[in-house]
């Protein structure tokens, strides 16, 4: 079975309506150019608002399901598209979530993921906003594959991308919103920029999966601090080959064509999943173990 992939990047203003219209006409672009799974990147309904903690924030959020989650099953429906959208849940008075909604192609919410790796950096203050998830790994069958679903942070976890293939995920989405700090770049934003790129390859390699990460682009807060988020969305096969790649600095409606029958083909020669001593994995469990 082959599915065209759709990732967009994009960059957020400040007002979550002419976001989500934005996210719309490109929605639409991507479907008009084949794409049958589309994934939004993180939080894409507003700025990255963790680079500070500032109680106003929270006015931000919204329950999942609820109106946002509403208006993209209708275009998913519309469309006949699988779509993938990560939201600021308010799931009760004081508790909230970075979660993402998976919509099927006939517009039913299939289900949710709640972020479940909450990072606490300089700039990415997430600790402050969000709870972490308590849904766990999750696979869903979609029309057209099973995928699963991570968010940013939790991209350079191995267990997160194990535990998610092992449900059977043929493709694994990471929504992000991810950059340099300004005053790092020069020094440290090649490498980090090939961190990024190589974990996550790593997890299609490991895993037998297609991995999708989708990232948005831009400089966000105030000069010359703040965020410059770097793009770079990308595509890799089973293999970790890249099969597209977006720029560092240019919205763009990525696409690319994935044969799921190369998850199975891939697997049979790196049997890594074979190969796993489920008898020596217990540590895994424990904080450390010196």
């Amino acid at each position: 079975m082959k599915v065209k992939i759709g990732l967009i990047q994009m960059a957020c203003g400040d007002e979550a309506a002419g976001n989500l219209e934005r996210a719309r006409l490109k929605i639409r672009e991507a479907a008009g150019q084949g794409a049958q799974v589309i994934c939004l990147p993180e939080l894409f309904l507003s700025r990255y608002f963790c680079q500070t903690e500032n109680h106003e924030n929270f006015r931000l959020a919204e329950p999942v399901p609820g109106p946002t989650t509403r208006q993209l099953q209708e275009i998913a429906a519309e469309l006949g598209i699988v779509l993938i959208a990560s939201l600021f849940e308010q799931r009760a008075p004081g508790l909230y979530h970075n979660t993402a909604a998976v919509i099927d192609a006939d517009g039913r919410l299939l289900g949710k993921y709640r972020k479940m790796h909450i990072p606490d950096d300089p700039l990415y203050h997430e600790k402050f906003y969000f709870a972490p998830g308590d849904l766990g790994f999750r696979a869903w069958d979609t029309r057209y594959g099973r995928i699963g679903v991570l968010i940013c942070w939790d991209q350079w976890y191995p267990e997160a991308a194990r535990l998610t293939a092992l449900q059977g995920a043929q493709i694994l989405f990471y929504p992000a919103a991810i950059g340099w700090h300004p005053s790092e770049k020069e020094e440290f934003g090649a490498s980090q920029h090939s961190a990024w790129h190589t974990i996550q390859r790593s997890h299609a390699i490991a895993n037998g999966v297609f991995v999708a990460a989708v990232n948005r682009i831009g400089h966000e807060g105030a000069n010359p601090g703040g965020i410059e988020f770097w793009g770079a969305s990308f595509i890799a096969d089973p293999a970790g080959n890249v099969l597209e790649q977006a720029p560092h600095d240019r919205e763009t409606v990525l696409l690319a064509a994935c044969d799921l029958q190369s998850v199975d083909i891939t697997r049979t020669h790196w049997p890594f999943l074979r190969d796993r001593r489920l008898d020596a994995y217990r540590g895994l469990t424990k904080r450390y173990m010196p």
